[in-house]
């Protein structure tokens, strides 16, 4: 039996991959793409294919994500729409060096390496801050209490900026005052790395809004998924008018990540914002390594690695999807029981 010409095995497959990819698509406010579009080329699906169903899946994903976030009081759209116009403007200038880049044939190399040394940069240094400041407190405030940035938590860099007070100046969520031209400025750089690595750009954002901007993760999270909308839909629509997205695979995506996407989002309420930054960092770290592999597999010929690739894609994946629902559950019973959980739970 087949459903849009897909086996209904395969469709099965897609919807346990979306639920996967969508419980880290809400918990880290991070595209999908970088683990569908892999996937699909490993598959056997054509590029374009692979790329544009990856877009349109993490556009339908986004929107649920970001009605969740919502929902909680973690979305600053003037913080969004601000770094939108900041980001579109840093994509510009990043596709016109990869275009200079080509012309002298160094794009290929270049862009690769800086993708896994940035990759592996931003992972290892999110996952060192978080376990040096990591209180092990558990939750012990509500919602609306996330959504507030403590001053003492704010990184030093953020304190920096938001020194600046050049006016104009904008509030945001969780006490936060900003120069616009700070929040521009940030936005046009992330935006740079965007266009010139060729990704959405979610785990450069999210960071970014974090450290740099100091907003609460949580707020970080579903602004990030604010923004992935709007570039999720306007790159689907690009390639859908190509014939680059197939419903019979982003159908089934959709399906199982809409639940994965509400698990993910709502656990950035529960989960302490240094576990999911503990976790959004070892997540990083395993994929600059899988891309890094990759890379080298097909830079000396050595088939193997791209299995090898795939495979840490994957089981990177798994184990933090794990971890995150694993922490929501103990959190959990943390709040029914009022007493702290214990590795024997």
């Amino acid at each position: 039996m087949e459903l849009f010409g897909v086996g209904i095995m395969m469709i099965g497959l897609f919807v346990g991959f979306g639920l996967l990819i969508g419980i880290l698509f809400g918990f880290f406010g991070m595209g999908g793409s970088f683990l569908v579009t892999p996937i699909l080329l490993v598959m056997g699906y054509p590029s374009r294919v692979a790329v544009g169903s990856g877009l349109a899946f993490v556009f339908g994903t986004s929107v649920i994500a970001t009605i969740k976030h919502r929902n909680l009081g973690q979305v600053d759209y003037k913080l969004g729409i601000s770094m939108i116009v900041g980001t579109t403007v840093g994509i510009e200038v990043g596709k016109e060096i990869v275009l200079h880049l080509e012309e002298m044939g160094l794009a290929g190399g270049i862009i690769s390496v800086t993708y896994v040394l940035l990759l592996g940069g931003i992972g290892a240094f999110v996952t060192y801050e978080a376990l040096k400041g990591g209180s092990g407190g558990g939750i012990e405030h509500d919602v609306e209490e996330d959504a507030e940035a403590d001053a003492d938590d704010i990184p030093e860099i953020a304190k920096t900026i938001q020194s600046y007070r050049v006016p104009p100046m904008i509030s945001l969520r969780g006490g936060v005052q900003v120069s616009l031209w700070m929040i521009l400025a940030v936005a046009f750089a992330t935006g740079l790395l965007s266009g010139f690595l060729g990704v959405g750009g979610g785990f450069i954002r999210m960071p970014a809004l974090f450290y740099l901007i100091g907003v609460p993760v949580p707020v970080a999270v579903g602004t990030d998924l604010f923004e992935i909308v709007f570039s999720g839909g306007i790159g689907s629509f690009l390639y859908a008018q190509s014939g680059g997205v197939d419903l019979s695979i982003v159908v089934p995506l959709l399906a199982g990540s809409a639940l994965g996407a509400q698990l993910g989002s709502a656990a950035t309420s529960i989960v302490d914002e240094e576990g999911i930054k503990i976790y959004f960092g070892l997540m990083l770290l395993g994929g600059a390594v899988a891309v890094a592999f990759r890379q080298i597999g097909e830079s000396f010929g050595i088939p193997v690695l791209n299995t090898v690739s795939f495979v840490l894609i994957i089981g990177a994946a798994l184990l933090v999807s794990g971890a995150v629902v694993y922490s929501s559950l103990s959190a959990m019973r943390q709040q029914d029981t009022g007493r702290p959980s214990t590795g024997a739970d």
